[in-house]
């Protein structure tokens, strides 16, 4: 008897594909003689290393001799069931590569463009808020009947240097604009500590990291920056896949927010303490300028929260050994 084949689509970006990661190991928990592949681009393929869950990845690069390649292989292969994470007309097009009976996304009330419902036999109306759970409803569509809420990630590898002792990490950049904090509060942020801010980026970001003079850089791709968050202490963060990854791993530190609402895309789970301000407005229009709800987060109401939050974290040794139940599948 043939095993049944699942395909998983999540292309990017870092947090989403962290969202996606209890769908994955819920699937393979109900259908444990299953094989689950996952398309992804390549840049995020490290957050799937080692993945107890996933057994194939198939990368796709924006490229169009990446999408040649990576439509010749799905079409190839068998699949009894497809699910589309990301509810994108690109995401739903590589379903429409797959040979598959069912083809599973979101309601095209709830996808990110309507258009990617044309290409579904089941469309669901989810009924929870946070990205994470409404992952874990299509996983439920597609069959599972287990739903687990782990995140399992690999190690990392260290990248560059890092301060020996204790340290706040923080990674200034985000999706677009309005979703960063002003560079010169992580500037007060730096001063403001007893102990060194590192802040994080890819290597392309080094002029902007450049502009918080008192902190260290720190640049790194993807396992360099699991590497360092690990490292930390406590974290600073805005929404971005690098304060999803530091809420998974369960770090204490804060979570600023402006135009994007926590309750869909805050930390799930963990330690970290979220700040927004009450005349935010939750809006998704990708404006390069900060938004004006972000500079109402002062660093001084940062670094008291900073405080509570580690002052409130379980001991490391504790920290460790859930982190380890949760991401074995414990």
């Amino acid at each position: 008897m043939e095993k049944m084949r699942i395909l998983m689509i999540k292309l990017s970006a870092m947090g989403d594909v962290i969202h996606a990661l209890p769908a994955a190991a819920s699937l393979k928990h109900s259908f444990p003689h299953s094989v689950i592949a996952w398309v992804i681009r390549p840049q995020f393929a490290p957050l799937l290393e080692g993945n107890p869950f996933v057994d194939e990845i198939v990368e796709l690069d924006r490229s169009a001799e990446g999408a040649i390649r990576a439509a010749g292989r799905l079409r190839r292969e068998r699949f009894d069931v497809v699910v589309d994470f990301q509810g994108l007309v690109q995401s739903a097009l590589v379903a429409a590569w797959v040979k598959a009976n069912k083809k599973i996304g979101l309601h095209r009330s709830q996808a990110r463009e309507r258009l990617a419902a044309l290409f579904y036999s089941t469309a669901v109306l989810t009924r929870s808020v946070h990205r994470v759970d409404r992952n874990l409803e299509l996983a439920a569509a597609a069959g599972a009947t287990s739903l687990l809420r782990v995140f399992p990630l690999p190690e990392g590898k260290p990248e560059g240097m890092l301060p020996e002792g204790k340290f706040v990490l923080a990674s200034p950049a985000a999706g677009w604009g309005s979703k960063q904090w002003p560079l010169e509060y992580y500037e007060d942020v730096a001063q403001g500590l007893n102990m060194p801010l590192v802040v994080n980026g890819p290597p392309n970001a080094a002029g902007l990291l450049a502009g918080i003079p008192s902190a260290q850089i720190h640049l790194s791709g993807v396992e360099g920056l699991i590497d360092a968050t690990r490292r930390a202490y406590a974290v600073i963060g805005v929404d971005s896949g690098p304060m999803h990854l530091a809420a998974v791993l369960g770090k204490p530190g804060v979570a600023i927010f402006g135009p994007t609402d926590p309750a869909s895309h805050g930390p799930y789970g963990g330690l970290l303490r979220v700040l927004r301000s009450p005349d935010a407005v939750t809006t998704y229009k990708r404006r390069e300028e900060i938004d004006e709800s972000m500079c109402a987060v002062t660093p001084e109401m940062a670094l008291a929260a900073l405080e509570e939050s580690v002052n409130a974290a379980p001991s490391p040794k504790a920290t460790s050994s859930t982190r380890a139940g949760a991401e074995s599948g414990a």
